[in-house]
């Protein structure tokens, strides 16, 4: 990615400025971005937004007409999601260069739910497509108002790289039909697999389209990263002129793109049938989470460029109106490009104007010159998708975590098997629920220690770090490092008692270091009073240590703070020890002293 128009990240003085700036903003001005971007515009931008714009309109077509294809649905589809959906963005979304559109990320998605739906009817795969979109909109504004921008931090990294890898997996096998030339009654990834090996072993593979689709893919592939060179539109654009010059799609039975119907998008309500709402609602559920998890990082990345601050609430909400805009005007689904978006910004873009340029320049092609791309072989369209596909496909940083972190590549893996066997749809399902199942996993069986001194390190430290620390006769040190909650409530009392019962002299105080305690909840509160008795019972005496106030607070409202007393309560650790100490007359040299 050239740097060359793009500025150094801000240091974080700059930042906040930034955020006070962009906190000032009240009324409209907050929530249509593209009017603060129109007051302020510098005329000096101008040549470099149009020809960027211009440049853009070369990745913006043969993408967009792919990925709509991808999708299941007419390429002329494709067209109308960029166009729309760029002028809304424009206007409402808080980034200057973002780039949006049909995307290869959402590609598996939407095929999951319109084709099994369509039953084949291209214009009901255009309307189920539209809905999708107007769900996945009216999501995106709904948690952007409310300030939900936060949602997408809840996937950890291995489980973002596992969907997104079984996604790029699903997508690669869906296109590799269209690269050999024929096609097959798809059934899921594997299936599918299984069904183009039998296939290609019949020989039903159509060489010329194979090739023409083999070089194209290897065209794209090998420019990729070339600032100067645009690899996509060099290979397009050349699989067009061959197979038009030559004529192989009457020679040789290879598939065109055909003439694109003439005009603009009109707007329509995509109605559905009753039966279609579940999936549907499921499936642009998945669409907003997934497109905004890629956008909010690609925001950020540019906003950093910019020397712009960007609210992820107002990227939701821009997110959603375009992709609500692209539902009404017969488009699909759409989200950021993380590799249009370069190209506008290596091609100079400095605003929002770059999206309408190209928006504008797309809308003139199927006005004035429609049948410009009818020579385009699918099989170069399925290269740019397959392209895309394996851009989407997260190695390295996987070996990285298979290094520090088994378990988590594990995590990953199993995502994308699950996207890969049971499909999009599920396997985004099943990545959410591992997300949540590994939230509270350390939360449910969190770390504990009993404490000792250690001969010349301060403080108190972990018996089994330290083998060789010394305990206090009679007291122990237990820490807890979680939240209490209903989940681990009754695993903390056993852990407690059982740190009672392995003392080697019998207990007279047991002090819980709750610094990493940050709530406790009514099961858990109820679970301390039957401790609390339970080790009065045993003439026992639990005290606390580093509690926070909010905690305490909490405390106090379940009546504990009381049953326990101020007096059981110290500041820290070492308090705690001093004033047992002074109350219990044992045998102790600190040699810590």
């Amino acid at each position: 990615m050239s740097d060359s128009n793009s500025s150094p990240p801000l240091p974080e003085s700059g930042r906040i400025a930034l955020r006070v700036k962009a906190g000032d903003q009240a009324g409209w001005g907050r929530w249509i971005p593209g009017l603060n971007t129109l007051r302020g515009y510098q005329i000096a931008w101008l040549r470099h937004d149009i020809m960027a714009g211009l440049v853009l309109t070369t990745m913006l077509v043969p993408v967009g007409i792919a990925y709509a294809q991808a999708s299941g649905l007419p390429g002329i589809y494709g067209l109308y999601a960029t166009i729309v959906p760029l002028l809304a963005y424009a206007l409402f979304g808080p980034s200057r260069i973002l780039v949006l559109g049909p995307d290869s990320s959402l590609v598996a998605v939407i095929l999951a739910v319109i084709l099994p739906l369509s039953g084949g009817d291209p214009q009901r795969a255009v309307v189920l497509a539209g809905m999708m979109a107007i769900v996945s909109g009216t999501v995106c504004i709904l948690a952007g108002v409310a300030r939900l921008g936060f949602v997408t931090e809840l996937l950890s990294k291995p489980i973002r790289y596992g969907y997104m890898n079984g996604i790029a997996l699903t997508v690669l096998i869906s296109q590799l039909p269209k690269l050999f030339g024929f096609s097959i009654e798809t059934d899921g990834p594997l299936r599918n697999l299984w069904a183009i090996a039998t296939e290609v072993v019949e020989g039903k593979t159509n060489w010329t389209t194979f090739m023409v689709g083999a070089v194209t893919l290897a065209v794209i592939l090998l420019l990729k990263g070339n600032q100067r060179l645009p690899g996509i539109l060099i290979a397009v654009a050349g699989a067009t002129v061959v197979v038009g010059v030559l004529g192989l799609d009457a020679r040789a039975g290879v598939l065109t793109l055909g003439s694109l119907p003439q005009g603009l998008p009109a707007f329509a309500i995509p109605w559905i049938k009753t039966t279609d709402i579940v999936p549907v609602l499921i499936g642009g559920c998945a669409v907003a989470l997934i497109s905004f998890a890629d956008t909010s990082v690609l925001s950020r990345v540019y906003a950093a460029r910019t020397r712009t601050y960007v609210d992820p609430n107002q990227e939701m909400v821009g997110l959603g109106i375009a992709n609500l805009a692209a539902g009404l005007f017969q488009g699909l689904p759409i989200s950021s490009s993380s590799s249009r978006t370069p190209v506008a910004e290596a091609a100079g873009a400095r605003s929002q104007l770059t999206g309408v340029v190209g928006a504008l320049a797309v809308a003139l092609l199927l006005v004035m010159a429609p049948d410009m791309l009818q020579h385009l072989p699918t099989s170069a369209l399925a290269a740019v998708v397959i392209a895309s596909a394996i851009g989407l496909i997260e190695i390295s940083d996987l070996q990285r975590i298979y290094r520090i972190q088994r378990w988590e590549f594990w995590l990953s893996i199993v995502c994308t098997v699950g996207v890969a066997v049971f499909g999009a749809i599920q396997g985004i399902g099943l990545a959410i629920v591992i997300a949540v199942i590994e939230f509270l996993w350390d939360g449910w069986r969190p770390y504990s220690a009993v404490l000792g001194r250690v001969k010349g390190v301060q403080g108190y430290h972990d018996l089994k770090r330290y083998p060789g620390a010394r305990l206090i006769p009679g007291l122990v040190l237990f820490r807890w490092d979680a939240p209490l909650f209903f989940a681990n409530a009754e695993l903390f009392q056993d852990r407690v008692l059982d740190a009672v019962a392995a003392s080697p002299t019998p207990v007279c105080w047991l002090v819980v270091a709750a610094e990493p305690v940050t709530s406790v909840d009514v099961t858990s509160a109820d679970m301390l009073a039957e401790l609390i008795e339970t080790l009065h019972a045993a003439e026992i005496e639990l005290c606390v240590a580093e509690m926070k106030d909010p905690v305490k607070d909490k405390l106090k409202r379940f009546g504990l703070f009381a049953r326990l007393g101020e007096h059981a309560f110290f500041p820290t650790v070492g308090a705690a020890v001093s004033s047992y100490l002074l109350t219990h007359p044992v045998e102790w040299d600190d040699e810590n002293r």
